[in-house]
């Protein structure tokens, strides 16, 4: 039988071959959880990383989404102030195109009066001014008739715009004139219209019917002075 001094040497042995046992299962559950953390380090690392590059990447998908739409912003509002010029050219145009429907809606009616017009001037001019003074009551009557007639006709032609050109003393104007011939005269500026032949008349800013009319010629040009007064500024010069 084993001596007690074996007895105890055996269970001081096993007890540090227990101890020993414990000590490495420490050791090697520390190395575990710091391969752990280690490996839960390098996990952080990479989530991080990830986390950065997903956050650059949507960082650049929303600055491309900010630009698309600040060019399509940018688009609709050229459009829309395109449309409102468009709009406010069409309004324009409409109340132009509407006023002059209003200023030349009578212009081919004037047009076939103008004949009236004149027939009630000729049947006016064809009585001798004898006549006239020596005639009875009444060739009177009906020559006061016909001018009141002409006076009604031409009131009512001016209400709806058409105004009679009676330009004798003016200058000559191509625009609303036709000239028939031309009249030397040196006193009066060079084509002043000295006789009209027919009146012409207009509607609003339009010529319904050229005026006929003789135009001097041989005058000084317009605005220049007359040879006479030119003479008299210069003795009222010499006189000073």
């Amino acid at each position: 039988m084993a001596s007690e001094k074996d007895r105890r040497n055996q269970g001081a042995y096993r007890s540090e071959a227990a101890e020993a046992a414990a000590a490495d299962r420490a050791a090697m559950a520390e190395i575990e959880r710091a391969a752990a953390n280690a490996n839960a380090d390098d996990e952080f690392a990479a989530d991080a990383a990830s986390g950065f590059a997903d956050a650059d990447a949507a960082a650049d998908a929303d600055a491309a989404r900010i630009a698309d739409l600040e060019a399509e912003n940018a688009d609709v509002k050229d459009r829309l102030l395109r449309l409102a010029a468009d709009m406010e050219n069409l309004r324009r145009r409409t109340e132009r195109e509407i006023k002059d429907a209003r200023t030349y809606a009578v212009t081919s009616f004037a047009r076939e009066m103008l004949s009236v017009a004149d027939n009630l001037r000729r049947a006016i001019e064809a009585v001798p001014a004898e006549a006239k003074e020596h005639g009875d009551d009444g060739l009177n009557a009906l020559i006061d008739g016909i001018e009141v007639t002409e006076r009604g006709l031409l009131g009512t032609l001016e209400k709806h715009g058409v105004k009679k050109l009676d330009p004798e003393g003016q200058r000559f104007d191509p625009h609303f004139h036709q000239a028939m011939f031309e009249v030397p005269n040196p006193e009066v500026p060079n084509n002043t219209v000295v006789q009209v032949v027919q009146a012409g008349y207009a509607i609003g800013d339009r010529v319904l019917r050229p005026a006929m009319v003789g135009v001097a010629k041989g005058g000084p040009k317009q605005g220049q002075p007359k040879p006479d007064e030119t003479a008299e500024a210069g003795t009222a010069g010499d006189a000073a």
